[in-house]
């Protein structure tokens, strides 16, 4: 990942990666909103819940392909998603907004 990114968006996907969720939840502003294959989850518990479930439903790993910064305080990375659901592997677009060093939203989309 480029290095003129926000630390936090390689923080977000390091501590994904290792299913740290205390340190996942610490990159998100307290009232971030993560949206997801249809689903929106908002402020801290819902995120960590969110996240807990996918790793408990699918085996999956993300690697980085490219990211780049799209505006202000907004970046997108683009990933491919490989695991033990169906269709795999799948292409993603995660579309960060980072503010005063955190996220507060992130969007998730193919």
């Amino acid at each position: 990942m480029p290095t003129r990114l926000p630390s936090v968006i390689q923080s977000y996907f390091d501590a994904g990666a290792a299913s740290n969720y205390d340190a996942l939840v610490a990159c998100f502003t307290d009232d971030a909103i993560v949206v997801d294959d249809g689903s929106t989850h908002r402020a801290p518990a819902e995120i960590r819940a969110w996240r807990e479930s996918l790793a408990a439903a699918f085996d999956f790993t993300v690697e980085v392909i490219e990211a780049a910064e799209s505006g202000p305080s907004s970046y997108v990375v683009q990933t491919r998603v490989a695991g033990t659901f169906p269709g795999s592997p799948v292409d993603l677009r995660y579309q960060f907004t980072v503010i005063d060093g955190l996220v507060s939203r992130l969007e998730i989309a193919p």
